[in-house]
């Protein structure tokens, strides 16, 4: 029988091996693209453009750097592609990932450390900075589910933990076209590896 492909031909050109990823095969433009076009909660949200995985990681960074004022731009970058490996394996929501098992999360693990190395970064980040990072996922999975998934505060509070007003202070969910939040989110890296040199 012949090998199954495990491979995605990618707008770029890149052919990425999704069982043995490589740093020299992941651009930017694709992780933008990708994830500007992978709707967070299975596209259960109100708008009328869906809220994309590119549009959470731009706020994920936002908090992130709000809660951690003297990180280093490394570390605001690896919260911005904190959820990169999703541009190829999509977005699955928590109940799915817990029936899945073990395998998604490994396959996630050898994307993210790909990713990481092809952008100066360690393949795994240390275990704080993670902590930190998914402190302000978590904050805006909060924002999230209140603003435009149909949660009760009450319904957030449990699942995800309240956050501090001072913390979302003056933030709110942004619904854009796929491309406009491509665009941002390439910008956002651009400027967080011109900071970074």
């Amino acid at each position: 029988m012949p090998t199954p492909r495990a491979w995605q031909k990618m707008l770029s050109g890149r052919r990425l091996d999704l069982l043995d990823p490589t740093p020299v095969d992941i651009e930017i433009e694709d992780i933008a693209h990708g994830l500007s076009f992978v709707a967070r909660w299975n596209g259960q949200t109100l708008g009328d453009v869906a809220y994309s995985v590119a549009e959470h990681s731009l706020l994920v960074e936002r908090l992130y750097a709000r809660l951690n004022p003297r990180a280093p731009a490394k570390w605001r970058l690896a919260a911005l592609l904190h959820d990169a490996p999703e541009y190829v394996i999509g977005d699955m929501i928590s109940p799915v990932k817990n029936a899945v098992g073990p395998g998604y999360d490994e396959l996630d693990k050898r994307l993210a450390a790909a990713i990481h190395i092809r952008f100066g970064l360690p393949a795994t980040i240390p275990a704080a900075v993670k902590k930190q990072i998914k402190t302000a996922d978590k904050i805006s999975a909060w924002m999230e589910a209140t603003e435009i998934a149909g949660f009760t505060v009450a319904e957030a509070d449990r699942f995800f933990g309240k956050p501090s007003p001072e913390t979302i202070r003056d933030l709110t969910i942004t619904l854009r076209p796929p491309t406009e939040t491509r665009a941002a989110y390439t910008a956002r890296h651009h400027a967080l590896l011109a900071e970074i040199r």
